[in-house]
């Protein structure tokens, strides 16, 4: 059920990014379609697209949307509390656009980073939010879903704790495109959520059920965190090395693999997706994997 592996290029092309996903060990990968730091996204042309979906089957993975192997991840600058109309508004252009991108390769999911509330205000910036992602969704039919990620909690950083993520929530929910929230461990440990032992994950996800609900956890990015719990900046550290540690890791896992929920008919595989350097992501890939296996005996 959990299927592991890490964040890969897509250097020379999109249809890379298999090799570069099985080289590394990845049972399932994320990737950026287009740049992640701005201009204009390489076009995905039937020739494209149908190389992609050849380097898919070559290397094991699937591109239907059912049993997708692979996400998206959006751009960095996505920023839904601008005050600037051109970042706002082209921040649901994009994430639009790569819900459209995604649903033509067959990724899974797309979700993205929601940007910081400093230039309106908590109250005016979460309205303004809530605006741009109704906006996203409306009128899209694709196949890939949607996903908010929980961020780090640094400054006014929008969507930072389960309260928050539930408020932008709200008026999503009634699109059937809307997939729900990624969960980056990291963030969320930064953000005050502690994940080093079994009783204070079952304590933070319990916390989730109530504000959320675990039916709209979809995904997780899986980072240990160089700050220390509730030090609200986003630093991504190698398993093991940071400040969750690797038991809290086994702890995450072994709630996944244990839980109701997430063993119920129908409920599918759940993606958990590395971001940490490359140096060693291939390293931390094996670590997951034994966690894991440790985990089934």
């Amino acid at each position: 059920m959990l299927k592991i592996g890490c964040h890969v290029s897509i250097g020379g092309g999109v249809f890379n990014a298999p090799k570069n996903a099985a080289d590394l060990g990845c049972e399932t990968f994320q990737i950026f379609s287009r740049s992640p730091r701005g201009g204009p996204a390489a076009k995905l042309t039937p020739d494209i697209i149908a190389q992609f979906q050849s380097e898919m089957v070559r290397y094991g993975y699937s591109y239907r949307h059912s049993d997708s192997s692979f996400v998206i991840h959006c751009p960095y600058y996505i920023n839904f509390g601008s005050t600037n109309s051109r970042i706002y508004h082209g921040s649901s252009a994009v994430v639009r656009e790569e819900l459209e991108r995604g649903s033509l390769l067959g990724a899974k999911f797309v979700m993205t980073h929601l940007g910081s509330a400093k230039d309106l205000g908590h109250e005016k910036a979460f309205e303004q939010a809530k605006k741009g992602l109704v906006k996203i969704l409306t009128g899209y039919e694709g196949s890939t879903q949607f996903l908010m990620e929980i961020a780090a909690g640094a400054g006014q950083v929008i969507g930072g704790t389960f309260e928050e993520l539930a408020e932008l929530m709200e008026p999503l929910v009634k699109f059937k495109t809307f997939g729900g929230i990624c969960f980056d461990t990291q963030h969320a440990f930064a953000s005050g959520y502690d994940l080093r032992t079994l009783d204070t994950v079952k304590s933070t996800f319990k916390k989730f059920d109530k504000v959320i609900g675990l039916k709209w956890l979809k995904m997780s990015h899986v980072n240990d965190s160089k700050p220390e719990l509730g030090a609200r900046k986003d630093r991504h550290d190698h398993i093991g090395e940071g400040k969750v540690g690797k038991e809290g890791f086994k702890a995450f896992l072994q709630y996944l693999a244990s839980t109701p929920f997430f063993q119920k008919k129908g409920q599918g595989e759940f993606v958990l997706i590395l971001e940490t350097e490359h140096d060693k992501v291939k390293a931390d890939i094996k670590i997951l994997k034994d966690l894991r296996d440790q985990i089934k005996k």
